[in-house]
This record gives C-alpha cells, structure tokens and sequence, in this order.
C-alpha cells in the first residue's frame, strides 16, 4: 500500500504542465547553442578589427562600425563570387527538381521492364559516400573539358537520389483515379505529368526546391575542387580567398560570412510555411 501511494505522488509530480515547462526549456536551450555561433559572427563582424582578439572576448564592442563590411563589399570580389553562388544555386535547384520529378514519376507510375532494379539501383546512391565519387566525376569533368566552367560546378550536383525517394513517395499517394479519367479523356503521359501531377505536388517540390537550394549554395568542395579560376568561384570557395587575402582579419571574414549567409536566411524567413507544409505533407504520404 505504501509503495502504492509512493509511486502515485511520483506520478503526481510530473502532470503535463511539468513536462510542457521541461520541453521548453530544452528548446530554448537547444536555440541559444545554435544561435550563439551565428550572434558571435555578427557581433565580430560589427566591432573594429582591434578589439577581435582581445582576450578576455567581450560581447560588446565599444563601437559599432561597419568597416569590415566596407572593405570587403570595396574590393569588388564577393559581388562576383555572390552572383556566380546565384546562377549554380539556382540552375542546380531547376535541374534537379526536373530530372528528379520525371525519374520518380516513372518509378512511381509507368510500367516498364527494369523498372525495380532501376529503383533499386538509385536508391543504392543514397548509401555511397559521395567522397568516393569525388576522383570518378573529376576525371569525367576533365574528359568532357568542363573543369573551371559552370557546367562543370552544377551538374554533378543534380543527381539528388534522395529527392527521387521523397518524390517517389509523394506521387504514389496521389489519387490513381485523376491520371485514369485524364487517360480517358485522351491526355497522354506528358500532360498528365506536367497539368495534373505538377501542381497538385507544389507543397512537397517547394521543399525539396528549397533545400536543394541551401545544399548548393552552402557547397564548398566540389566547387573548390574543380574551380581555380577566381571569375567563377562561389561565395564559400571565395570566403576562402578573403582568408588568406587579409591575413586573420576575423571582422572582414566574419562580415563576409554573414553577407554569405543573408540569401538564405531571407529564403528561409520568405517560404518557412512551404518547407514546413512539404515535410510535413511529406511526411503523411501527400494526403
């Protein structure tokens, strides 16, 4: 009888309210570590490149100044290398999302031969390490003379057999009985795939968009390594340059850094409800 009461104040002790109060916590805690590094670059960013390295590191810089921004906007570079993280992020996202809808709508609705061991084979690209793929796809960019170019920076990026599993997923769950009555009424593959299938799935291609988009813009090996030529550097291959450029001046590559970051905070804060609403559509098989 003792352990009995015993053990319903212990159930007493944790009501919902408790737990609601401890998730929170948890949250916030959570929150403040994953801001802490990006508030830390900002604050650096903002103070005179003296007081960087001042031992102990104070938060607040006796003043607020905008010369690394300055500098680093002057010396003309990052604008460029801005632009070309612009034209691969975007021709990156386009192509993937193209190849990756028609690959997982023929998975997931045209009959043909080979079609499971197609799939099997695709979603066994998810498995590979794509460290191990870096020598292969160097020497074919080098064989098809596409080191150093845009061609050369996008389009091993496309293949995306993570996308074609989620995608997969998705048109599977759409209603059979719209792509039959279109059959029907004489409409053939094409159009069905581009009039009925595309736009009954703008929640989940919205996700994948965006986070297709963040993965190329964020890219740093695969354009280091087959780019030299700094007219088509991307944004973090060129943070790299400002490094050695400057020497350890933290506040302009900080500076740097944030104006690097902007473009996605700003995609992120414009379409958060999309990403949202495709994972979570996602999630419970489009319906």
């Amino acid at each position: 009888m003792a352990t009995n009461v015993a053990d319903r104040r212990q159930v007493q002790l944790f009501t919902p309210a408790i737990g609601r109060v401890c998730l929170w916590l948890a949250a916030a805690i959570i929150a403040v570590a994953w801001l802490l590094p990006m508030l830390w670059a900002l604050d650096t960013s903002l103070k005179p490149e003296s007081e960087t390295l001042i031992y102990p590191p104070e938060w607040l810089p006796s003043r607020v100044t905008g010369e690394a921004y300055v500098s680093v906007l002057s010396a003309g570079e990052i604008i460029k290398w801005f632009v070309n993280s612009t034209i691969v992020s975007v021709a990156v996202t386009l192509l993937t999302i193209l190849t990756s809808a028609w690959a997982a709508y023929a998975f997931a609705r045209l009959p043909f031969r080979g079609r499971s061991l197609l799939y099997a084979l695709t979603i066994a690209g998810i498995m590979v390490p794509g460290n191990v793929l870096v020598v292969p796809l160097f020497q074919e960019m080098l064989a098809l003379k596409m080191v150093d170019t845009y061609w050369g920076i996008i389009l091993p990026q496309v293949a995306a057999p993570v996308m074609v599993y989620i995608l997969k997923k998705f048109f599977e769950a759409l209603p059979r009985e719209l792509e039959d009555a279109a059959l029907v009424d004489g409409a053939n593959r094409w159009r069905i795939f581009w009039q009925i299938v595309l736009p009954l799935s703008r929640p989940i291609l919205a996700a994948v968009a965006i986070f297709v988009f963040i993965g190329a813009w964020n890219n740093f090996f695969w354009p280091f390594l087959v780019t030299s030529d700094p007219n088509l550097m991307t944004l973090p291959v060129g943070l790299a340059n400002v490094q050695t450029s400057y020497g350890l001046r933290y506040a302009q590559i900080m500076a740097a850094a944030v104006i690097a970051a902007l473009p996605l905070i700003i995609v992120f804060l414009f379409f958060q409800r999309q990403i949202i609403r495709g994972v979570t559509t996602a999630g419970l098989g489009g319906n």
